[in-house]
């Protein structure tokens, strides 16, 4: 199953709907050190902030100090734009916009990749040894410690639904979720949870009627949730939530133990990579251990490599959730989100429930 080059234009105009992580291009250099001989290039783009970069290129940079290391962090639509038009300027390239990663290894533009780390890489963290998953980022709720005024806060997904019901009024405009119209996240995660709940469409009958603010990021969120308009946020990126969280006493991040969604940072090396060897160095560097255990203990991103263990990875997570935690599959069903038809259609069910409890309420006061 390829993506055709001449489905650019729907996948362009899907990839509008992602969201801006970064207003401008984020730039770090780290210089290769003068006593190490020839540098040696590297120059990894990538849709993820600094504060959470940072840890592991000067980590990998430490370990590797004749690299002359470039990192760029752009917006997902530049990232992907970027690349298409210049698939020769790039060593590294990460996004955890899965679908379009995916499509670009399926089109041809990825590497095969010949690192020692693979054999122990979990099958489900990687595809034909071309693009490798090297996060475990949970899909979260947020929640204002104001909200046990009103009522036990929410562990999953039903007691959400069952609490959006029960105290619509209390709650009227102090929730705030994705909207995925504006979000790629957002419509992500409506895809994801339409598969996988029977009553997802109930819970966005719910969050409708309580008149949710919609957003398009996970940072509107916990603004609002900081400053006490919102009680409860739904479907926050938990790798940006847990900082943020960390930092606000009145916060507390949930993951809901019936299901919870991940999202996965997806690297790969283009098959034009200028610098292919420096690149094999980097994605060795991200399946090591070494590599893991500072994703581990310096970021929020959570590790995947199976030998580590406690916090900040997702062996952690699976001890704890085991089968409620749903990372998506790496395969060509991630293809599925870039139809533009489907997507029409999933859109324009999600906006038609999102309304069904404000029109059930015209029509009772109509009678």
């Amino acid at each position: 199953m390829k993506c055709s080059a001449l489905a650019r234009v729907a996948l362009l105009g899907a990839l509008c709907l992602l969201p801006v992580v970064a207003c401008a291009e984020q730039l770090l250099r780290l210089p290769a050190a003068t006593d190490t001989g020839p540098a040696r290039p590297l120059v990894i783009h990538a849709a993820l902030d600094l504060p959470q970069a940072r840890p592991l290129l000067e980590d990998f940079h430490r370990r590797h100090p004749g690299i002359d290391l470039i990192y760029r962090n752009l917006p997902t639509l530049e990232l992907h734009e970027r690349f298409l038009d210049h698939p020769d300027e790039v060593d590294v390239l990460i996004s955890s916009a899965m679908p379009w990663q995916f499509a670009l290894a399926n089109d041809g533009h990825a590497r095969p990749l010949d690192s020692p780390h693979l054999e122990a890489w979990p099958a489900w963290a990687r595809w034909r040894d071309e693009l490798i998953a090297f996060t475990f980022e949970p899909i979260v709720m947020v929640i204002h410690r104001e909200l046990a005024d009103i009522a036990e806060p929410p562990r999953n997904h039903a007691e959400l639904l069952a609490l959006l019901n029960t105290h619509r009024q209390a709650l009227a405009g102090r929730v705030a979720s994705y909207d995925p119209v504006r979000s790629g996240a957002g419509y992500a995660y409506a895809m994801e949870e339409s598969q996988l709940s029977p009553r997802y469409w109930d819970l966005v009958a719910a969050l409708g009627g309580v008149e949710a603010e919609l957003v398009e990021t996970t940072g509107a969120m916990l603004d609002g949730l900081k400053e006490g308009r919102f009680l409860i946020g739904y479907n926050l990126l938990g790798s940006y939530a847990a900082p943020g969280v960390a930092a606000a006493p009145d916060l507390e991040m949930i993951i809901p133990d019936d299901y919870a969604l991940v999202s996965q940072r997806l690297a790969l090396v283009p098959r034009q990579a200028p610098n292919p060897q420096s690149a094999e160095l980097f994605m060795d560097y991200l399946l090591s251990l070494e590599g893991q255990r500072t994703l581990a203990e310096e970021t929020s991103l959570g590790a995947i490599h199976p030998a580590l263990t406690g916090p900040g990875t997702a062996t952690q997570l699976r001890e704890r959730l085991g089968d409620a935690l749903r990372p998506p599959g790496l395969g060509p069903g991630l293809l599925a989100g870039l139809d533009r038809l489907k997507r029409q259609a999933l859109l324009a069910r999600w906006q038609r429930e999102f309304r069904r409890e404000v029109a059930t309420d015209d029509s009772v006061a109509a009678d």
